[in-house]
């Protein structure tokens, strides 16, 4: 791929979307550290909008025929950026146990490098409805996690003590259950199609 290709790759406006979500990660580690319900909340929004930038960039590379291999690398690689400093905050802070974190990134690592490896071997490895659920209890866990205060919430002349933290908690843990589960999905197809690779064609 020529030079220009590859500028024109990481500087179109999807990519570009992406980078942002990278920059802004040391502020959101730094309003995380800072660890008060301004900053938190701050942290919270910055989260939600990584998120739905998440969705917007992928929506715009395939609306404006701007899918590239730059875009599939980069994407991926910032989601699991700013969720890996979050719950790298939330242990500092002590919101969450090491041993939980270490699980949720190990699985991240283990999955990625087994994509890449499948890859290199021409096995294509899709992402089941398990996968898709992960994503979405984990993003919801930790938002929660991050929120982190209780809070009073008033709602049809009632009032409501909320405690984001336990919330956040039992969904990341839903998450990490559904990740494990997935992860035996990836491993089981990686096989097959390793399998099926072996296999010599029928005369």
């Amino acid at each position: 791929m020529a030079a220009s290709s590859i500028r024109q790759d990481v500087f179109n406006l999807p990519n570009m979307l992406t980078w942002l979500r990278v920059a802004v990660i040391p502020i959101f580690m730094w309003l995380l550290y800072r660890g008060d319900p301004l900053s938190c909340t701050i942290a919270a929004v910055i989260f939600t909008l990584a998120a739905i930038t998440d969705f917007v960039d992928g929506y715009l590379a395939r609306r404006l025929n701007l899918v590239s291999l730059t875009g599939k690398f980069l994407d991926p690689l910032a989601d699991k950026l700013i969720i890996t400093a979050a719950l790298i905050m939330l242990t500092w802070s002590g919101d969450i146990q090491a041993w939980l974190t270490t699980i949720i990134i190990c699985r991240e690592i283990t999955i990625t490098a087994l994509r890449a490896i499948a890859g290199t071997e021409g096995i294509l490895i899709k992402s089941d409805s398990s996968a898709r659920l992960k994503t979405a209890f984990q993003l919801v866990g930790v938002l929660g996690m991050i929120i982190h205060f209780d809070y009073n919430i008033n709602f049809l002349y009632m009032q409501y003590d909320i405690n984001f933290h336990i919330i956040g908690y039992c969904f990341t843990l839903v998450s990490v259950a559904l990740g494990l589960w997935s992860a035996f999905f990836y491993f089981a197809d990686f096989i097959r199609g390793i399998g099926a690779a072996q296999t010599p064609p029928a005369a």
